[in-house]
């Protein structure tokens, strides 16, 4: 089931380039020649860092007996 989530995106300009991170999630990161490219940009590199977190996370399944819930915080 696919659910919305917020995070926070930081945008920074260097130069003629803008770079943006997700503040809550080390390793996403991206650049772009414009605002609206690195905003892109930083969409589907969240979008695939979740997929491959999800990946790695099942095939660890059969391993050794796992929980799997869902975790709400507020901060």
């Amino acid at each position: 089931m696919k659910q919305s989530r917020k995070f926070t995106a930081v945008y920074k300009k260097s130069g003629k380039w803008y770079s943006g991170w997700i503040e809550e999630i080390p390793g996403v990161n991206t650049q772009g020649k414009t605002l609206a490219e690195t905003k892109q940009n930083l969409k589907e590199a969240l979008l695939l860092i979740l997929e491959t977190n999800r990946l790695i996370s099942r095939k660890s399944e059969g391993r050794s007996p796992i929980t799997r819930e869902s975790l709400a915080v507020f901060a």
